[in-house]
């Protein structure tokens, strides 16, 4: 009979440590956690915030984290069903949504922090970098501005992922969160190894859904009973709405959102009587 090792003796169960049950369930990744709310040490009792961003098979959720000792505490959220009340009942989980979320998030954490008069938004949404960083460095303000760092969780950050669209949201809105542009649609790799390309105007296009406008067009012309299955919601989204386009919708919800992003507490229904 051939020689057995025994692997899993004594010792080996002396020593097995069980995993973070959120390790086991395959929801957490600590590894990357672990690195992204360590403090340097310099920086002792400084908040280290993080740009959470997760989808649901219904909306998109975007939060400002911090770690502390007895748990994470967030600072403030903001999410794509919110969207409806300024007219965007449908498609709130694809890009552009995706961006309007990130930008909802930014205004009211700013309005928040009473830093929304220092660190406007930016009023030329052309898909091109906007860091507000880079101007603070430049003296074009006093105060440094809100850091954050993206936190992806389990998702493939894959060039054009939605997650950057709240990411680019939120750095329109007028916090920093260090990142490139080689991530975001319209970003090309070069050639041989060469430096990419990066065009921001199909970036743009998907910030405010042109190609929702496009393949709407294209299914109208092509069959009308599938645009009528497919994109109902859509258009009564943009009938709604007095608009003729998914893009002059998406910028209608981007003005509405800078003009009052404050999030409005909804009372709790009030428990009925009954002793009577």
């Amino acid at each position: 009979m051939a020689f057995v090792k025994l692997v899993k003796n004594n010792a080996y169960f002396k020593r097995y440590q069980t995993k973070y049950r959120r390790r086991r369930e395959g929801k957490t990744d600590f590894y990357a956690r672990r690195r992204l709310i360590t403090q340097d040490k310099d920086k002792y009792d400084r908040p280290k915030y993080r740009l959470v961003v997760r989808f649901t098979g219904s909306k998109v959720i975007t939060q400002i984290i911090k770690s502390e000792i007895i748990g994470d505490k967030v600072e403030c959220q903001a999410n794509s069903a919110e969207l409806k009340k300024w007219g965007l009942t449908a498609g709130l989980t694809n890009y552009a949504s995706a961006y309007a979320t990130g930008l909802l998030l930014a205004r009211r954490l700013l309005t928040k922090l009473k830093m929304n008069d220092i660190y406007k938004h930016n009023s030329n949404v052309d898909g091109s970098v906007y860091d507000v960083n880079v101007k603070f460095e430049n003296g074009d303000y006093d105060r440094r501005p809100f850091k954050a760092i993206l936190d992806v969780g389990l998702r493939v950050t894959t060039t054009g992922n939605r997650l950057f669209g709240a990411l680019k949201g939120c750095t329109d809105g007028g916090v920093f969160v260090p990142h490139t542009e080689k991530r975001f649609p319209g970003s090309f790799p070069g050639e041989e190894g060469g430096e990419g390309v990066y065009e921001p105007e199909v970036h743009r296009d998907r910030i405010f859904g042109v190609h929702v406008d496009k393949y709407m067009k294209h299914l109208k012309e092509a069959d009308a009973d599938d645009f009528k299955l497919q994109f109902s919601k859509w258009s009564d989204a943009l009938k709604n709405a007095k608009v003729t386009s998914v893009e002059a919708l998406y910028k209608k919800v981007h003005a509405d959102i800078v003009k009052d992003p404050v999030q409005v507490k909804v009372k709790p229904p009030t428990k009925p009587n009954r002793d009577k």
